[in-house]
């Protein structure tokens, strides 16, 4: 059926949304405008062209739209059909945060993503005929509307614009450890139990707390899923977000259906014993309407494409070609992981090279994506998952879920941040760029043999949000060894250094976890905004030990989105044929030769691993003198 949203007065500006109620974020309170990136076409040709009478009327280009809701903004990027970026735009996006509760509102997400839409075609002087596809991604987070597409409060607040509770949220823990001691077979695909951060645990706390907001939600939706909905208004899933986060097998289909004769399927993967066993049971009523009937493929065609509603809001055409979703981390892997050097893949074809790259998404937090033809299990790690991201292959899903976030945290908080701010501010450039500047200072300074020597005596365990992977522990805690009475700059420096070192351990233990039980990674890819971070990248590589590649657009989680429109349209038959055409490598970043530097690394790996065993022990002693 057609998706036809009411407008409601308190929502009709974004203005009165942001003045009624201040956000404890006010780095979003106040940016309401948007912010682009502008690639191939200068304004100033667009000028020349609107002042020339004579010039011949351009060819139209087919254009591929991806939209991308991350944590603090929704945006919108325009590819090519090799790939290239065209031009792209930001708008920000409000989030409500109250200790473990952490919500977004759908309806300022929707507004957000047509502001991005709209300034991303300006900018990229892209009209809307061009635009021959429009894929989505967004966060894992969880939707709840009500049978008129109305929000439903998830809120203890009772805000009925809150009506998501975002990826990150962690209120329903116990619910999550309730879950998981029903030891049902489908936690096997979830690394041998569900994380706080998927669906199931966030259900069962709404149903267990917020009863009449339980009893009003007509559908509950990933995010990714209500995006294409609102769009198309086809309520088909995708396999992405049901199999990661709603406990869906997806292999249930494997002898059905592939992918290039793709349509929704009726959703034969839902295990309902697993839902009543947990308390759920009424979301297996009405095959399972609230939760998803149909599902389908990444990229697969929805409905009849944008309904006139939502193309007009979207300033694009009705019935533009709009793909099944995926999550944004997963889009990051579909936009990077054929990034190939040309030599590489201009070499014979080995079409098991896919099977021994992992793709770091790197942002907020990061996912460590990787495939293989078959499914492994691995304690600890999401999955196998198939058909999540690449069509038909089997995904094991790693993960850290605090890593841009806790590098704000630490630098934030610390006394000498201000200062520094302003000095990276009145230079123009990043604090992060900053800070690598002090740290190749304080190496000429100090002597030291290479700037990761610099924290010998400091060391950190990045589990600050807990532990996703590969201990799936979220009541592990951050750890710092190696604090003094310091405040200055060089201190903050190192201890960002030693942020960005515990971060880049932890995904040495996720990658060494992976091949211990099956799969054969040599070669690590990387995208996001820590990707652009040059020490953040050379770290990961001299302590990892294996070859970073990063891809020629950095906007890979857009270009992923954009991919699923252009299968969408049917420019290409598969999402693998589109990855191949779209995605393409850029510089690649080798790990330091130096034995010392192996060593070094070596010796400090030993030391965070020993930090977690302390911490248990520690636990351990509490409880028993607390029993």
């Amino acid at each position: 059926m057609d998706f036809k949203e009411k407008k409601d007065k308190k929502l009709d500006s974004r203005k009165s949304m942001t003045d009624t109620t201040p956000l404890l974020d006010s780095t979003h309170q106040n940016q309401r405008h948007s912010y682009y990136r502008f690639n191939s076409f200068p304004i100033s040709n667009s000028f020349a062209v609107e002042m020339t009478t004579n010039i011949l009327p351009r060819q139209l280009r087919s254009v591929f739209l991806g939209v991308d809701v991350g944590t603090g903004s929704a945006r919108a990027g325009l590819f090519n059909e090799d790939g290239k970026l065209l031009g792209s735009a930001s708008s920000p996006i409000q989030i409500w945060k109250d200790g473990d509760c952490v919500e977004q509102s759908s309806t300022d997400i929707w507004l957000a993503i047509c502001t991005a839409v709209k300034t991303a075609c300006d900018l990229g002087s892209v009209s809307k005929e061009e635009v021959k596809g429009l894929g989505f991604a967004a966060t894992c987070s969880l939707v709840a509307v009500d049978s008129e597409g109305e929000p439903v409060t998830v809120s203890w607040s009772g805000d009925t614009r809150r009506n998501i509770i975002v990826w990150m949220d962690h209120r329903a823990v116990k619910q999550a450890e309730r879950i998981n001691a029903s030891n049902s077979p489908v936690l096997q695909y979830c690394g041998g139990g569900v994380s706080p951060e998927m669906e199931p645990p966030k259900l069962l706390w709404v149903k267990e707390n917020l009863q009449e907001s339980w009893s009003m939600v007509f559908r509950w939706m990933d995010l990714s899923d209500w995006l294409t909905y609102k769009a198309t208004g086809d309520d088909t899933r995708s396999l992405c977000t049901t199999v990661c986060k709603w406990t869906y097998l997806g292999h249930a289909h494997m002898q059905q259906i592939n992918e290039k004769d793709s349509c929704a399927m009726e959703s034969c993967g839902w295990d309902d014993g697993f839902w009543e066993e947990i308390g759920l049971g009424d979301l297996v009523d009405g095959h399972h309407a609230k939760i998803g009937r149909s599902v389908a493929f990444p990229g697969h065609a929805l409905g009849s494409g944008l309904t006139p509603h939502a193309a007009k809001e979207l300033g694009l055409m009705a019935g533009t070609p709009v793909g099944t979703a995926l999550i944004d981390a997963h889009a990051g892997g579909v936009g990077v992981m054929e990034s190939v050097p040309a030599s590489d893949s201009e070499s014979i074809v080995d079409e098991d090279a896919i099977s021994r790259r992992m793709v770091l998404v790197c942002g907020t937090s990061t996912c460590h994506m990787a495939v293989s033809r078959t499914k492994l299990f691995i304690p600890g790690v999401w999955g196998p998952f198939w058909s999540a991201m690449v069509p038909e292959y089997w995904l094991t899903e790693g993960g850290q879920s605090a890593t841009g976030s806790l590098l704000d945290h630490i630098i934030e908080n610390h006394v000498a941040s201000p200062h520094l701010a302003n000095r990276a501010a009145s230079r123009r450039i990043s604090i992060f760029d900053l800070l690598n500047e002090i740290l190749e200072s304080m190496k000429q300074d100090e002597g030291s043999p290479f700037i990761a020597a610099l924290t010998n005596d400091m060391h950190i365990l990045p589990d600050f949000h807990g532990n996703r992977s590969p201990i799936a522990d979220p009541k592990s805690k951050g750890m710092i060894s190696g604090l003094t009475l310091d405040t200055s700059e060089k201190q903050l420096a190192l201890l960002y250094l030693a942020t960005v070192q515990g971060i880049a351990y932890g995904t040495r233990h996720i990658v060494e976890h992976c091949n211990a039980n099956g799969h054969k990674i040599d070669t690590l890819l990387a995208c996001g905004g820590l990707a652009k971070n040059r020490l953040f990248v050379q770290e990961h590589a001299d302590i990892i030990g294996y070859p970073i590649i990063l891809p020629r657009e950095n906007e890979s989680v857009l270009l992923g989105s954009a991919i699923l429109g252009a299968v969408a349209s049917k420019k290409y038959s598969t999402v693998r044929d589109a990855m191949k055409a779209m995605n393409a490598a850029g510089q690649v970043v080798h790990p330091s030769k130096d034995v010392k530097v192996k060593k070094y690394h070596d010796a400090k790996y030993s030391i965070f691993r020993d930090l977690y065993e302390q911490q248990q022990k520690h636990r351990s002693l509490m409880a028993e003198a607390l029993s």
